[in-house]
């Protein structure tokens, strides 16, 4: 910490580091006015998708790297160690943060995709009339048993939740990964993958020819699908669920015939710096034939809802 350029040192005690490590992420942040979205068991910052955080831990996806709070404050805030300890210690003002509790030793639950619905009405409705997700393309997948819709009992029965779901199968077709998004357009919306679920599978397509289009959401590659449908079934497509490369990685060593990556993600910062960093994972890994695709809007299916928005504005000035 400086003072009119006089270097001041600030003595912490060790005590006093554990505690300012030990304030609980989430909470801290919620207190200094950050939105935070839930991603499984973590949150996500809503204003950088790339980073999550969990009790006292903080992970950026983008750069791959992590740790705990004090250099979490010192990176997002831009702070010395001594003001990152007296931010989290509560400075001057009294402040006092939630330590972090240690997490219960966890069962990790064998991997099980939630019950069927008898119909898909209301998938079918929301995929194609709100995210305008073309009918055949959608039904191409269903047939294939990899998009459906759940019927989840709430806790306490008194209500069904309903999903669209998005399946990922393994190199046997058994179901190892399922993502969950909610099908109500009014409301908070949710999104996250099933627990147990395993990276490498995530929702994808596998065609014959040399090309994988590699996306962040399971509605992203569909949108995608829909905008560009020429020939689509030949080509192979992997929505990360996210932005790890696992799934791409798995792709690539399963189906050795391709050997040209295009790189779709979303067109914001995070969307951006996941590209770059998938763009060096790739290069690291032998494979050199890499696209980047993005669209005019925010991601895929912004632009598909914008093109059909387009289409039947001028269908409606010719009749």
């Amino acid at each position: 910490m400086e003072a009119r350029g006089i270097a001041q040192y600030i003595h912490f005690t060790d005590e006093q580091k554990f505690r300012a490590n030990s304030v609980d992420l989430p909470e801290f942040l919620r207190h200094k006015g950050e939105k935070l979205i839930p991603s499984g068991r973590d949150r996500r910052l809503a204003s950088d998708h790339s980073i999550t955080v969990r009790g006292n831990r903080w992970f950026d996806h983008a750069s791959e790297k992590g740790g705990l709070a004090i250099d979490f404050v010192q990176q997002f805030y831009g702070l010395s160690f001594p003001d990152a300890v007296t931010m989290l210690l509560g400075g001057e003002t009294g402040v006092s943060y939630l330590r972090v509790q240690p997490e219960p030793v966890r069962e990790c639950k064998p991997f099980a995709l939630p019950p069927a619905h008898t119909d898909m009405r209301r998938v079918y409705a929301y995929l194609l009339q709100h995210r305008r997700i073309d009918r055949e393309v959608l039904i191409a997948f269903v047939r294939e048993k990899l998009v459906y819709e759940s019927a989840e009992p709430s806790a306490d029965k008194t209500k069904t939740y309903h999903n669209a779901v998005f399946v990922g199968n393994d190199e046997h077709g058994a179901a190892r990964h399922g993502h969950k998004r909610s099908i109500y357009t009014a409301g908070k919306s949710y999104r996250g993958n099933i627990e147990s679920s395993d990276p490498r599978y995530s929702f994808h397509w596998v065609g014959t020819s040399e090309r994988l289009y590699v996306f962040e959401a399971p509605i992203d590659m569909l949108s995608y699908i829909s905008l560009h449908m020429e020939d689509w079934q030949e080509h192979s497509y992997v929505s990360l669920c996210g932005t790890a490369e696992h799934a791409m990685l798995w792709m690539l060593e399963q189906y050795p015939q391709i050997d040209e990556i295009a790189l779709c993600l979303d067109s914001d910062e995070a969307g951006i710096k996941a590209t770059e960093r998938l763009t060096n994972i790739l290069l690291e890994h032998g494979h050199s034939s890499i696209q980047i695709d993005r669209s005019a809007e925010k991601d895929w299916n912004d632009e598909l809802v914008c093109a059909c928005e387009s289409e039947s504005k001028i269908t409606m000035r010719m009749e």
